[in-house]
């Protein structure tokens, strides 16, 4: 239970004036054995005791009839810091009603005197009031005493994730981990109480101790000279260190073994070094570099407290805050001026929300009020309107914040969608800064041509928080999708089946909404999104058994009964991040119930779009199944950018609702992006069209153009049939058009790829815009390969369902199988139409037993 303890006290040997032994007091005044605080030498935040003897049979002090006097030997102190308690005792609220509840919350009775007498024969006296500078040691949330703080520090914890990664057991819950921190106040304590001596420079031959109207305890007492009060700790701060020898980082640039005597460690992390010079060029994402031998220290504490490694040896003492000696230490300016940040669009001045990092000149990031200071990249532990990108940190907000910064200063970046400039810019905060303005500037505006962004895919938000994500990316429409994950569910009580929150007729601006969908989920079978259906909730959301439903559940029904579903209540059916779960969405696509085939990337600063996914939806267009491409964050986790991979839709001059939003899509005017915007045109016709050629086919015209503020991009390549027909270098511009002639003698689809990216990986892709089917006379689009290749995976849904899913009644399961069949039997006879005959799978159609 000890503490590491200061050398500015000193303990006042307790041992001849002891007048009661622990075990042999009421059950009001005696501690149950986890706080038990011990014997010998002792500290308490910080402070060392003595407390006496085991073997001794008086090991308290019991004020209850008699005075207590205890020597003193003419020393000198500020502060004399008692252990002690008093007796529990239920709170009379009002006679005869409520007054059996010892919750601590009784205040102000006299409970005893304590009196400083001093050589010169003068004294001071202290009244010691219950609940003032003594409480009870067993007491309610909220009965803290004003004076005393409990005897032991408060806690810091890491999050249950951060504890699994470290190796260790999590100390707290889910939840608790978040918070971080524990006062420790609802326990059950003893209180330290720090008696002032208003006369330091008298000596103090003894302390005499009186009971007044209550009994009490007396634990152990300790002197000090310090000037300020012993028991006040100063709000956060931070310092930065050289890492001591022999301490190591863990893999989440932690420090371990670091602690204060006179306070506490809140955080020890390696310092992020950010150069500078490279802050305001164009980079399109400035990460810092990790500094192995430094580390920033933020704690709480006395000013008089000392830091120390905690070796194996004993702790070492690195630093004392008050005056930094023996160590290569600095002060971090304390963030303590509150300043207002705004941000508004140049020309306008309309307030903009942003995504928001700052920074200070350690590299220590400073949130605004209401953010956290370190945020959680982990799955549905950090959901609250924050974004982490490898070291850079954020948080969003509508247009205004207010945080505590440095004087000095302070690194800011903000972000506001694809076609605002973003702004890297560099304060000086000085002791009048009161209000700083931000203006971005717009550099496209693709809005005005009548195109609008949204992201197909987040979970875990509140609408509130998706909507203000939503806003400061950019992104007109978030799609929040309500699902299950085993025995857990999520968004669902933010389904009503009617509400677009943001829209004009629900007392929104219209620009920015946000409705609530379902993903509905099976492991094997695949996942499939139902966006803006009305009426009831589709149910189940998952099923088939974990990892999506729960253990046990059976698999009720097939992918394209929800599809069928949702078309029926007027929603939109999307396959989400293409190209898994690779099963039953081809006979999905076959039968015509998916609008949509989504692209997804949690992080573009990671990972962008997936060759994969777009290789699968290249399959699907060469057999002629004319699926828009849409793109979905599938956003989990503050790790996960709302809208880093976003769907661009045309809905031209039309009024924007998001039931238009729906039916552009399913036009497949789109494009998906993380940052390029891309549009393609045949012979002046747009994605989600159609060009009729003649039967000897013909000739064609493409152009394009594609506009880009952020993402550097190497090439435009235009597609024919999933292979490169034109490729164009880039070479820095905002903006690029061109065009070229396709001799075109087989129906086929074009389609325009752009390759860029955030990181170093110049080959990556950055947007695919959705096809236009070229239609040579009757000529229908196949591909036996891809045929093939599709006919197959519907078959792996048949055998799945046949033989491992768990069966639910036997209607169910013939409804699921008709499904697959048919699907099955669609594409077969395409196959037999063109004289191919496909071998069917040994097995496939036993559904018997």
């Amino acid at each position: 239970m000890t503490d590491l303890t200061s050398p500015h006290f000193t303990p006042v040997l307790l041992t001849d004036v002891y007048n009661a032994s622990r075990q042999a007091l009421a059950p009001r005044l005696r501690l149950s054995p986890p706080i038990e605080p011990g014997y010998g030498s002792q500290g308490f935040m910080g402070i060392p005791f003595d407390l006496g003897s085991e073997a001794g049979t008086s090991d308290v002090i019991h004020l209850a009839q008699s005075e207590i006097r205890i020597p003193l030997h003419n020393a000198r102190a500020t502060w004399a810091v008692f252990l002690h308690c008093v007796a529990d005792i239920a709170t009379p609220y009002l006679d005869d009603f409520a007054d059996d509840r010892a919750d601590g919350n009784w205040l102000g009775t006299p409970v005893s005197e304590y009196r400083l007498r001093y050589a010169d024969g003068s004294s001071t006296t202290t009244l010691i009031r219950r609940r003032f500078a003594i409480q009870q040691s067993r007491i309610g949330w909220g009965a803290s005493a004003f004076e005393a703080v409990p005897h032991r520090k408060p806690a810091v914890h890491d999050t249950v994730m951060e504890s699994l990664a470290r190796g260790h057991m999590p100390e707290t819950s889910y939840g608790y981990g978040e918070v971080r921190h524990d006062s420790g106040r609802t326990m059950e304590n003893l209180w330290l109480y720090a008696l002032p001596n208003p006369h330091p420079d008298r000596e103090i031959v003894a302390l005499e101790l009186t009971p007044v109207e209550e009994e009490s305890t007396v634990y152990g007492i300790s002197l000090t000279r310090l000037i300020p009060h012993p028991l006040h700790w100063l709000p956060r701060r931070k310092l930065r260190i050289s890492v001591p020898s022999e301490l190591e980082a863990t893999d989440l640039h932690d420090v371990q073994d670091l602690d204060l005597d006179l306070g506490k460690v809140i955080s020890a992390r390696l310092v992020v070094d950010y150069d500078p010079r490279q802050w305001t060029l164009e980079t399109p994402d400035v990460q810092p570099a990790i500094l192995p031998n430094e580390v920033i220290v933020e704690y709480a504490g006395h000013p008089a407290a000392r830091l120390y490694a905690i070796r194996d040896s004993g702790p070492e003492t690195i630093c004392d805050l008050s005056t930094q000696a023996n160590s290569q230490a600095c002060h971090i300016a304390a963030s303590d001026r509150p300043v207002t940040l705004r941000f508004v669009e140049k020309g306008t001045n309309r307030p903009l929300p942003v995504r928001l990092h700052m920074h200070g000149v350690h590299g220590e990031y400073l949130p605004p009020k209401g953010a956290h200071r370190r945020v959680n990249p982990n799955w549905f532990e950090d959901n609250y309107g924050e974004f982490v990108n490898g070291h850079n940190q954020y948080a969003y907000n509508a247009g205004e914040c207010v945080a505590d910064l440095p004087l000095g200063q302070v690194f800011l970046e903000a972000v506001s969608g694809l076609e605002i400039e973003p702004v890297r810019t560099v304060l000086d905060i000085g002791p009048n800064t009161h209000e700083v303005t931000v203006a971005l500037e717009r550099k496209l505006d693709w809005r005005s041509r009548g195109w609008v962004s949204a992201d197909t895919h987040v979970h875990f938000l509140s609408p509130t928080t998706a909507r203000l994500e939503g806003a400061a990316e950019g992104v007109n429409v978030v799609n929040l999708l309500a699902s299950q994950w085993g025995e857990m569910f999520s968004n669902v009580t933010d389904f009503d089946g009617h509400t677009v929150l943001g829209a004009r007729e629900f007392g929104g601006d219209g620009e920015f909404l946000v409705r609530v969908g379902t993903e509905n989920r099976m492991h094997v079978l695949g996942h499939i999104s139902l966006l803006g259906y009305s009426g009831q909730m589709i149910h189940p959301l998952c099923t088939g058994g974990p990892n999506e439903s729960a253990l046990g559940d059976a698999q009720e029904l097939s992918m394209a009964q929800w599809a069928q579903r949702c078309i029926e209540q007027g929603g939109l059916v999307i396959s989400p991040h293409a190209p898994n779960p690779q099963c039953e969405r081809a006979a999905d696509i076959v039968l015509g119930l998916v609008h949509g085939i989504e692209m997804m990337t949690f992080n573009p600063h990671v990972t962008q779009i997936q060759p994969y996914g777009l290789a699968d939806w290249y399959r699907f267009l060469n057999l002629g199944y004319h699926l828009p491409v849409v793109g979905g964050s599938d956003k989990m986790s503050a790790s996960s950018l709302l809208g880093g991979v976003r769907t661009y839709a045309c809905i031209g001059q039309d009024e924007f609702t998001y039931e238009r939003w729906m039916q552009a899509v399913k036009d497949g005017h789109t494009f998906v992006t993380i940052g390029p915007l891309v549009d393609i045109r045949v012979d002046n016709v747009t994605p989600g069209g159609r060009v009729p050629l003649p039967t000897a086919g013909g000739t064609v015209d493409v152009t394009w153009t594609v506009e880009s503020l952020r993402v550097p991009v190497r090439q435009i390549e235009v597609i024919q049939g999933g292979k490169v027909i034109q490729s164009t270098d880039w070479h820095g511009e905002q903006s690029i058009t061109g065009s070229c002639v396709l001799d075109i003698k087989e129906s086929t689809w074009v389609a325009v790829r752009v390759r860029g990216c955030l990181g170093e990986y110049d080959g990556e892709i950055a947007a695919h815009s959705s096809a236009i089917m070229l239609d040579v006379g009757d000529m229908p689009h196949f591909s036996e390969e891809d045929a093939v290749s599709i006919l197959t995976q519907i078959e792996g849904a048949q055998a799945y369902v046949d033989t491992l899913a768990p069966r639910p009644d036997e209607v169910r399961f013939q409804a699921m199988r008709l499904i697959l069949e048919r699907a099955y039997n669609r594409l077969h006879q395409r196959l037999h139409q063109r004289g191919i005959f496909h071998q069917h799978t040994p097995g496939m159609n036993d559904h018997n037993g």
